[in-house]
């Protein structure tokens, strides 16, 4: 499933969408097309469209201000490149290091990516009750951090320049 980054009027990144949403919202001439891929096109009876990366929304959408980006599941997997935080391999559950029994949270700094088999072979304990080690701590990304991780993009530098520099 393709991801596009969605703009606002302004160029600041708002969040992402499905491919299918992105085509939708330009069809509607609600978005523009700011990226696209180089040899993919939508194509139908009566259109022929770049496959949208990055769209810019035509009217400004004013949101309230984030500090932190919102803590989920799938958030913590695609943090963590799907790749689990005890053994490396490929991650497709999320372990509380803290269990939720002992008073852990559903937060950034106390969830790690795993897989079935460690998350099962730790069981309801921590990590040193286990006896497993963590290959690299868990932190809490920014919300712009957490969109470009969304996106398969590790740092700004795969951005496009007029994306990746700071506002002012």
């Amino acid at each position: 499933m393709r991801v596009t980054l969605v703009l606002n009027a302004s160029f600041e990144p708002l969040s992402t969408v499905t491919m299918n949403r992105a085509v939708v919202l330009v069809l509607q001439d609600k978005a523009v097309v700011e990226e696209s891929h180089p040899a993919l096109r939508v194509r139908a009876a009566a259109v022929d469209l770049p496959v949208p990366r990055v769209i810019r929304l035509c009217r400004y959408v004013r949101v309230p201000f984030r500090r932190r980006a919102p803590w989920s599941r799938r958030g913590v997997l695609v943090r963590d490149q799907h790749r689990c935080a005890y053994c490396g391999r490929r991650a497709t559950t999320v372990d509380h290091v803290v269990p939720r029994s002992a008073g852990g949270a559903d937060s950034w700094l106390n969830t790690v990516a795993s897989c079935a088999e460690d998350n099962h072979r730790k069981a309801n304990r921590t990590p040193e009750e286990a006896g497993m080690a963590l290959l690299r701590e868990p932190f809490e990304p920014t919300p712009a951090d957490a969109m470009l991780l969304a996106l398969g993009r590790a740092e700004r530098g795969a951005l496009p320049e007029w994306l990746a520099a700071p506002a002012a």
